[in-house]
Formats: C-alpha cells, structure tokens, sequence
C-alpha cells in the first residue's frame, strides 16, 4: 500500500510540474493601427505643414484618409529612403524616421488599412 500511495504522488507531481516553466511569457495584445489612431497623428507630426491642405500648394494633402490609403506605398517608399536621396522625406529634416514610426505605416497597410 504504501508503494502504490509513494506512486501515485510522484506521478501528480510530476503532471504538476511538468506544466511549471518559467521560460513561458504572457503574450503581448497587439493593437491593429488605424488611420485615426496612428497614422494620421503621424501624418500630423511628421508632414506638417507641407502636406496639409492649406499650405500644400503643389504637395499632395495628406490630411484625409483616402489621400493617405492612395499613396500609403508611396509614403512608406519615401519615408524609407535615406536623407540625400532624391525624394526622401520629410524633406525639412535630415534624419530618418524611426524604424517603429515607419513599422506603424507598414503595418497599417499590410492589415487592410482600416479608417477606424
């Protein structure tokens, strides 16, 4: 009796541990960017004042949604090139947006490019 009880609890302590890892993480909730909650504060800090229709002159604006989801390809191209290069942009700066700015821009057209 006593051998089938020391058994029985080595194996409930084993099926017990063996789900203990402490390597395991809790995964990260990802929020989907859309053009009202990322892109367009984005468009707001990065391309003022030239994209924005009361200055934009001969620039395209990109204060709306449609504008933005028409060239969203042209943006990221231009906004992954490197200062000096013809056509970088924000043309006014002389550095690159980061890398996570432009992820947003990326991610935003890779997953539909949803307005709201």
């Amino acid at each position: 009796m006593k051998k089938y009880y020391i058994s029985s609890l080595l194996v409930a302590a084993t099926v017990i541990f063996s789900y203990c890892n402490s390597a395991k993480k809790a995964t990260a909730i990802e929020i989907r960017p859309t053009y009202e909650n990322g892109v367009a504060s984005l468009i707001t800090t990065h391309c003022t004042p030239c994209h924005i229709t009361e200055k934009a002159g001969k620039k395209k604006a990109f204060d709306n949604y449609v504008n933005v989801k028409m060239d969203i390809d042209e943006i990221i191209r231009r906004i992954e090139l490197s200062p000096g290069e013809k056509g970088f942009m924000p043309f006014k700066k002389q550095e690159k947006l980061s890398d996570s700015t432009v992820n947003v821009f990326k991610k935003w057209r890779d997953q539909g490019l949803a307005e709201k």
